[in-house]
């Protein structure tokens, strides 16, 4: 007998943006500017940074609140002061990606059946990863091959309606482009198509509206995702959430992991939350870099999308997948991290995430502009 599952055997795994080897004393790599991940350039608020050192060894010897309650009631009262979230909405995760694992689980039918995932082309490559895990059909409708725009919202729905897809994610801001759809797209969106929306807004810190607004107008089929990851600059500690309807959370609830989060991220996250405030600083900084380093590598003749996220796609002149490639290859060969991919639509292109007032000189100066 098999160890293992066809689908598994066969599966082309995730694969995440380079991370330096700190650990590995023999040879170090220990670049100078790290832009390939999408981390916050700047640290947690020292509010959270205290509340960690603060926690007492009696926290972790026990198991930590199972469902992360006090971290809920900070995140319903942050995202609505009016009251019409409560923790009821809100679910805390091991990180947004076990959010999507939740949403796949809870969703998608058995191997086999035909209801399946939605999503548009390109995006977040975990998606594909996570269904052919489960494995469900993944149906993706390509997004325009020059602005990256996606399909008008109801033909985008019917598109996955006549897919039979029962769960849909669209991330927005989009990544790897970082455009920004209205709040009208994603509710024409919600109501024409017939399973579950999932709103990925793993990057909407740096952007200048939310979904929220859909799920206080109580509709039932829209799960919104956060992170602490990119705005908060909680990366290392793992910690996402979801905001929807009760009834999705009751039911997403059910299935996640006994304990699924532990104290030492719970507490930070709530601490972040309670202290957005200090977190928006970060947030106009890497808006204020954002804009610089577009409008400096516009004129030096490259093409850069707009982005409302923490990170830009760029193209630069005379574009070919060989000089997107060597650009990569030289900067990375003077400990600069950006991100490469290789695959149709992108491989002429260069994804930057934002750094501090420096590392964007320093990046600027390796690119000789």
């Amino acid at each position: 007998m098999p160890y293992e599952r066809d689908n598994i055997a066969a599966l082309a795994p995730y694969v995440p943006g380079e991370q330096p080897s700190w650990a590995d004393t023999a040879h170090p790599v220990r670049p100078t500017l790290k832009l390939n991940t999408n981390e916050n350039p700047y640290p947690p608020a020292d509010p959270v940074l205290n509340t960690i050192r603060e926690l007492p060894a009696e926290a972790l010897r026990l198991y930590p609140p199972p469902r992360a309650d006090a971290f809920r009631q900070a995140a319903a009262a942050v995202h609505d002061p009016t009251h019409s979230l409560t923790p009821d909405h809100i679910l805390a995760t091991n990180g947004g990606d076990e959010l999507l694992r939740l949403l796949i689980t809870t969703t998608c039918p058995p191997a086999g059946m035909r209801a399946g995932i939605g999503a548009t082309s390109p995006t977040y490559s975990l998606y594909p990863v996570l269904a052919a895990i489960h494995p469900a059909p993944l149906t993706e409708i390509p997004r325009d091959s020059d602005t990256f725009a996606p399909p008008p919202a109801q033909a985008l729905a019917h598109a996955w309606n006549d897919a039979g897809c029962s769960l849909a994610f669209f991330v927005n801001p989009h990544a790897p482009s970082g455009r920004l759809e209205s709040l009208d797209y994603l509710r024409t969106l919600a109501d024409q198509f017939e399973g579950l929306l999932v709103i990925d807004e793993a990057y909407v810190d740096f952007a200048p509206r939310h979904a929220i607004p859909l799920v206080q107008e109580r509709r039932k089929n829209v799960v919104i995702l956060r992170s602490l990851s990119k705005g908060y600059a909680l990366a290392g500690l793992r910690f996402g959430y979801a905001i929807a309807h009760p009834d999705r959370i009751t039911a997403l609830d059910k299935a996640r992991d006994s304990y699924n989060t532990d104290i030492l991220s719970q507490v930070a996250a709530t601490a972040a939350l309670q202290h957005r405030d200090l977190a928006e600083q970060s947030w106009q900084a890497v808006i204020s870099e954002r804009t610089r380093l577009t409008d400096a590598l516009t004129a030096a003749g490259w093409r850069t999308w707009p982005s409302h996220s923490n990170f830009i796609l760029t193209q630069p002149p005379q574009p070919s997948p060989a000089k997107a490639k060597s650009i990569y290859e030289d900067l990375k060969a003077n400990d600069i991290l950006i991100r490469y991919f290789n695959t149709p639509g992108l491989a002429d292109k260069l994804r930057i995430s934002i750094g501090t007032p420096d590392q964007t000189t320093q990046l600027l100066t390796a690119l000789n502009i």
